[in-house]
C-alpha cells in the first residue's frame, strides 16, 4: 500500500525542469518531508488530459459519478490506492483505468514492517535520491451544491518486490514507481488490459534503498512534515534486512 510520500524538491522550477512541464500555482508548493493521504493533501500531478502541466490535485479518487458530498467524503477514504490487478474490474476506478490515467510526482514514500508484534516505519527512495513518479488514475467530479470541481487521483499498488516484501511484510503490496522512459506511455488513454500489466509491474530492488526511521512520523505532539522524520534510526531489536540495497 502507499499512503505516505515525500517530495523535497525545494522549488517549483527543479520539478518543471525534471518532468518537462509548467507547474501551474507554484507559488503554493512547498516541499514535503511527510504527508499521509489520510489527511486529504494536494499533491503535485500529471494527467494525460494536460501532459505539460504540473497540477495540484487531492488525493483519494472521487469518480465522477459520485451523487453527493455525503458519497464523496465516504468513497474517496477508500479510493487512496488502487490494485493494479484489478483496476478495470472495480467501480470506483473501471473508467479512469481506461481513459484517466497520471503521474503522482514523489521522490520517495514510507511503509510499516512488523516484527515481533510490533510496527517499524522505513523510507524507501530511488537509490538516486532523484524525484520518481507514482502510477496514478484521475477523475473529476462537480459538486453540485456549491459547483465547485474536484481533481482528484489515486496511487496503483502492485506485488511487492524482495525488498518491499521484506518491509511491508504483512500485505505485501508496494506503490507503482515508473521508470523515467515508461512516463509517457503511462500517460496514453486507451490501453488494454495486458498493456496495463506490462506497466503495472514492481521496480527493481536494485534501484531502491531503504532505512528505519524514529516514529516521529506517528508522533500526536509533534509534527512529522519537518527533514528531522527522515533522519535513519537504529532500533536495537529490529534484525536488518538481507537486501544489500538498504542503508542499515
Amino acid at each position: 500500500m502507499c499512503y505516505d510520500i515525500t517530495l523535497m524538491s525545494p522549488r517549483a522550477s527543479q520539478l518543471e525542469e525534471r518532468f518537462h512541464a509548467s507547474f501551474q500555482h507554484s507559488e503554493k508548493y512547498s516541499p514535503i518531508y511527510h504527508v499521509s493521504a489520510f489527511s486529504i493533501p494536494k499533491i503535485p500531478v500529471i494527467t494525460n488530459d494536460a501532459p505539460q502541466e504540473i497540477q495540484l490535485f487531492t488525493w483519494g479518487l472521487v469518480p465522477f459519478w459520485v451523487k453527493d458530498t455525503q458519497q464523496m467524503e465516504d468513497i474517496r477514504l477508500k479510493t487512496m490506492n488502487a490494485r493494479g490487478e484489478t483496476l478495470t474490474e472495480k467501480p470506483a476506478f473501471r473508467h479512469a483505468a481506461i481513459q484517466k490515467h497520471c503521474l503522482v510526482l514523489a521522490d520517495g514514500f514510507f511503509e510499516w514492517r512488523e516484527y515481533n508484534g510490533r510496527k517499524y516505519p522505513y523510507y524507501l527512495r530511488l537509490r538516486s535520491h532523484e524525484p520518481f513518479t507514482f502510477a496514478g488514475l484521475w477523475d473529476s467530479w462537480h459538486n453540485k451544491q456549491t459547483e465547485e470541481q474536484l481533481n482528484t487521483f489515486t496511487i496503483i499498488t502492485t506485488r511487492a518486490s524482495p525488498l518491499l516484501a521484506q518491509v511491508h511484510n504483512t500485505k505485501k503490496r508496494m506503490p507503482v514507481l515508473l521508470p523515467k522512459n515508461k512516463e509517457q506511455e503511462w500517460l496514453q488513454k486507451n490501453q488494454t488490459k495486458e498493456h496495463l500489466a506490462e506497466l503495472l509491474i514492481p521496480v527493481k530492488d536494485s534501484e531502491l534503498e531503504a532505512y528505519p526511521i524514529s516514529r516521529l512520523i506517528t508522533s500526536r505532539t509533534q509534527g512529522s512534515n519537518v527533514p528531522e522524520v527522515l533522519q535513519p534510526y537504529s532500533y536495537q531489536e529490529l534484525p536488518p534486512l538481507s537486501d544489500q540495497t538498504t542503508l542499515l
